[in-house]
């Protein structure tokens, strides 16, 4: 018997398909791209960094990876490793956790780059290109193995860097300048 792949020719009709699982995928050319799971240590960080954001600006606001962005050019959506969404998202996010392109975006996305050349390719450059087209005002590129935060915020035409963050510098957020961490201590929690 011969298997044919699932081909979607709309965000729209992705977005009725349902599988039956919990996996996440990426609409690439209108086929779907599973997404592989997280390390632990990155999760670990993210989900450090989610309780940071939690205290700040409560539970409900902050979204772990699962939050789903519809993004332009291909793959059609991402889905970022922590984003602070706004206060009106949490009810138009309750049937499906999917921010749309009709929405406003989230305040800040977050990604925690994973080992490789093709990971890093991703998370400085394409997913910083769909991120900044969306309007998001600011991106953080959590970078283990460099032990760096890089943080960048909308200027004008797009992101500008705000700084990159390494040690026991505070990191400086534009949209929560309340928040009051260092990479020292992120990179520490992610650590058995």
């Amino acid at each position: 018997m011969v298997q044919t792949k699932l081909r979607f020719q709309s965000f729209e009709d992705y977005l009725a398909y349902d599988d039956g699982s919990d996996h996440l995928y990426e609409l690439f050319n209108g086929e779907l791209i599973e997404v592989p799971p997280e390390s632990g240590y990155n999760t670990s960080i993210a989900f450090f960094l989610a309780l940071q954001f939690a205290n700040l600006v409560g539970h409900l606001r902050v979204r772990p990876h699962g939050l789903e962005l519809e993004v332009r050019g291909e793959p059609k959506n991402r889905y970022p490793d922590l984003a602070i969404i706004r206060p009106e998202h949490v009810e138009l996010l309750a049937p499906r956790n999917t921010i749309r392109l009709s929405m406003p975006p989230p305040l800040l996305v977050v990604e925690v780059v994973s080992p490789g050349e093709l990971q890093w390719q991703r998370d400085y450059v394409a997913k910083r290109a769909q991120y900044e087209d969306l309007g998001i005002p600011e991106y953080w590129v959590i970078h283990p193995a460099d032990q760096t935060v890089l943080v960048l915020a909308q200027a004008g035409q797009g992101y500008e860097p705000v700084g990159t963050y390494g040690g026991d510098r505070a990191i400086t957020s534009p949209q929560f300048p309340e928040l009051h961490l260092t990479p020292a201590q992120l990179f520490a929690a992610g650590q058995p």
